[in-house]
């Protein structure tokens, strides 16, 4: 299974907005440039992550977008589900109607997918945009202590 950009600029693009969660709107231009994405590209990402409940905007000069709930309340695995669809590394295994073949059955690979599929979901689902808030504080303070001042 391999994510699209819709995926991983989606997921930077709520990285950036955890953030910054609690400082008001962040504008899409400022997102974008941050994140290196097209703010073109951007809207649309933000579009479906609006429908989807996650994020939501605000109107007006000093607008711009905000999470819609709290960064420890918000999963990976929600953002990546928003964008890309139901995690499957095959069909017949899809969280949402999975596709039935034939071979359903008898078929000893579908088990195989199938641990596969929540594998990966129990790990998008036990991250948190806070939790990647922390890592990323971690990482900062950690390169911060190698600095050296002449």
């Amino acid at each position: 299974m391999k994510l699209s950009t819709k995926g991983e600029y989606g997921l930077r693009a709520m990285f950036d907005l955890a953030q910054r969660y609690g400082t008001g709107p962040v504008s899409l231009k400022s997102i974008a440039a941050r994140q290196e994405i097209s703010e073109h590209y951007l809207e649309q990402l933000i579009a479906v992550l609006r429908k989807a409940g996650l994020v939501k905007s605000v109107r007006g000069a000093q607008g711009g977008y905000m999470l819609a709930r709290e960064p420890e309340e918000i999963k990976v695995g929600e953002i990546i589900r928003a964008l890309e669809g139901p995690i499957a590394p095959m069909e017949c295994v899809s969280e949402e109607d999975p596709e039935e073949c034939h071979r359903s059955e008898s078929c000893i690979t579908r088990k195989i997918w199938r641990r596969v599929r929540d594998s990966i979901s129990e790990v998008l689902d036990a991250i948190t945009l806070q939790d990647m808030c922390d890592e990323a504080e971690k990482e900062r303070q950690k390169n911060d202590y190698y600095m050296y001042y002449i």
